[in-house]
């Protein structure tokens, strides 16, 4: 082992600051030595990548070299970047989707086919070919991935289902970008378009049972799931039974007495509730964002798992059979109707992470509602 890399891992955990050994990792990738940044992340993972021992130097360090790795250029800083990231993986299986959204965000497909030839861990590389895919890149075209895509091993994957070119719904997704210092992103929340009040409407909205199960809530909440689960998100999935057939222009009239949590107020006050009419790609957009990119306290699935959470909670709301393919569930979405919401309520935290949506299927007897809400 290197004598400065046994020196860094024998004093990492004293250390009150990292700054010194970012510095020595900066140099040698300014010099050349990607592998001295693999090695030295390879030996603190070894040193201190569980148990007890973990501590906020070796996250610190470890994740700067991981980034300084993914995002610079060149073909060798790839190849090292798969070697440490393969080392991490039995310790944090999320550094698959992690580096594979940095390293197709920051290099041509053409560098990153040795994660396809040479070794690198299987999740990985089935991040790297949708994380790819949602950056507009023809997968199937370049002969190292479409050899691998087509190898029988990873067809039971979650991943698998997801097609290899980008559909109408999903169009040209908004992605992070990358650099060294850090990561950023769009808050697509909200409604867009032309916004209805709904308080002056006369229309008398039909009956409607509640026909919501733990499995359809929990499938339509995919893409807002990481929200409750890593930050201080509330989801609210709901799904109902119409008496007689809606049209799509009466859903705003037929949202505020359906019960839902994310519209109560106290006392006899009303809801201050807007309505969007919106296309599918919206929702597919704002799902994508609150998927991939996480909520207050959080990073989200990434692209790849991510555009499958979006997929998970947009075919629920449409209504499309859990075992639907990606094309029937694509169809069944295009045909229903869709809404954007918010209101004024203290259920809505109003700070940057609010998702209201909702989805009246084909024949207007089926209305499904997702709602989500996060705070910092």
């Amino acid at each position: 082992m290197d004598d400065r890399i046994q020196k860094i891992v024998t004093e990492l955990p004293g250390m009150t600051s990292v700054t010194d050994v970012w510095k020595t990792a900066d140099r040698s990738l300014a010099g050349g030595k990607p592998a001295f940044l693999a090695s030295l992340g390879i030996a603190l993972t070894e040193a201190y990548g569980s148990g007890a021992v973990r501590g906020w130097q070796y996250d610190s360090v470890l994740g700067h070299l991981l980034r300084s790795l993914a995002v610079t250029p060149g073909p060798g800083n790839v190849a090292e970047a798969l070697r440490l990231a393969a080392s991490v993986e039995a310790a944090d299986r999320k550094v698959s989707r992690r580096i594979a959204s940095m390293l197709a965000s920051c290099h041509p497909a053409e560098e990153l086919t040795v994660a396809f030839t040479g070794k690198a861990p299987e999740e990985l590389r089935a991040c790297l070919v949708h994380e790819l895919v949602l950056r507009g890149v023809a997968v199937m075209e370049v002969p190292a991935i479409a050899a691998w895509a087509g190898s029988p091993h990873w067809r039971r994957h979650p991943l698998r289902w997801l097609p290899w070119t980008l559909s109408d719904v999903e169009g040209e997704p908004d992605m992070p970008g990358y650099s060294v210092h850090g990561g950023s992103h769009s808050l697509p929340y909200g409604p867009t378009g032309s916004r209805q009040a709904t308080a002056g409407s006369r229309s008398t909205p039909p009956r409607a049972e509640e026909t919501t199960t733990r499995a359809v809530a929990t499938r339509i909440g995919s893409a807002v799931a990481n929200w409750a689960e890593e930050s201080n998100g509330t989801v609210e999935a709901r799904v109902f039974e119409l008496a007689r057939p809606m049209d799509v222009g009466s859903v705003p009239v037929l949202l505020p007495g359906l019960g839902l949590a994310c519209l109560a107020t106290k006392g006899k006050k009303k809801a201050s509730l807007s309505t969007t009419a919106c296309p599918p790609d919206h929702a597919w957009a704002v799902l994508f964002a609150a998927a991939s990119t996480g909520g207050a306290y959080n990073s989200g699935g990434y692209g790849a798992y991510g555009r499958l959470a979006a997929w998970h909670s947009l075919a629920a709301l449409a209504g499309a059979a859990e075992d639907s393919t990606a094309e029937e569930a694509e169809a069944r979405v295009r045909a229903c109707g869709w809404y954007s919401f918010d209101a004024r309520t203290e259920w809505f935290e109003g700070v940057a992470w609010d998702v209201g949506l909702a989805a009246l299927s084909p024949d207007g007897l089926r209305l499904a509602v997702l709602a989500a809400t996060d705070t910092d």
